[in-house]
């Protein structure tokens, strides 16, 4: 007669069910993938909250400051362009360089002292952001001024030159405009300026300079400002229409005076 194992010794032998390995991995998917979900919907909602809440201050600093000029839905006005698909960037350079709020109207919005801090800066162009998309701020890893210096003199001697002077010391415009020099202006801001065009310069967006080239432009600047003069007295980086109104004023003037003493000597 065969003898029926008992659950005793069934246990014994230490076998599982087929089953029991799928369940188990099964089951710390399941916990693995949970808890993932909780702690990125965790971190989603802090992030939102926080993006929210600089959204919002920006619009009361936008209320305050800005509202006047370009609407407060930023349908713009006669004193003031809309901002609808500026994006970001717009905002951070001209607020941040101070040429916002502008003090005055006049053929050219010009550079002065800012009137907010960064974090205030930043909130304004959010708000302006958050309403339609646009160019955004620059990330840093362009803005290091670690790129190729050669290639960007190329390019900035190519299309920024015949306005910022070879030099990136500035020059005159029509109609009581100028290219603002270009010495000691922040990276980001300048990246900006490309980006978004103010005023009269054109707009270099990503197809016509790419994120690269213009990381490069900007190794260049830097490059300048880091660079002294290599043959003496710079007369301003204006090139040689200084250099010969100073040969031909203090020059010319030296040898007249040096003729007249020789003569008044002689005599």
């Amino acid at each position: 007669m065969a003898h029926t194992p008992t659950l005793t010794a069934r246990r014994a032998t230490g076998r599982r069910h087929p089953l029991a390995t799928v369940a188990l991995i099964t089951i710390g998917l399941l916990a693995t993938g949970g808890a993932y979900a909780a702690f990125t919907s965790s971190a989603s909602a802090g992030t939102s909250a926080a993006a929210q809440s600089q959204i919002d201050d920006g619009a009361k600093l936008f209320a305050a400051n800005c509202a006047t000029c370009h609407g407060m839905n930023l349908q713009g006005s006669l004193q003031g362009p809309t901002l609808i698909g500026v994006g970001a960037a717009s905002v951070d350079f001209q607020v941040g360089t101070g040429r916002m709020p502008a003090a005055q109207t006049g053929p050219q919005i010009e550079k002065k002292p800012v009137q907010f801090t960064d974090e205030q800066v930043k909130a304004m162009a959010a708000f302006v952001a958050s309403k339609s998309p646009g160019p955004a701020i620059p990330g840093a890893d362009l803005l290091k001024g670690d790129g190729d210096a050669a290639k960007g003199a190329e390019l900035f001697r190519i299309n920024c030159a015949m306005c910022h002077n070879v030099a990136g010391a500035g020059g005159a415009l029509t109609e009581g405009k100028y290219a603002p020099p270009l010495a000691g202006t922040q990276p980001v801001h300048v990246y900006e300026a490309m980006l978004t065009g103010p005023q009269s310069m054109p707009v270099f967006n990503d197809t016509n300079i790419s994120p690269e080239d213009k990381a490069n432009i900007i190794t260049y600047l830097k490059y300048l400002d880091n660079t002294p003069s290599v043959g003496g007295f710079g007369l301003g980086d204006l090139g040689p229409v200084t250099e010969g109104l100073f040969i031909w004023i203090f020059g010319l003037g030296a040898i007249v005076g040096i003729t007249i003493w020789m003569t008044s000597k002689s005599n």
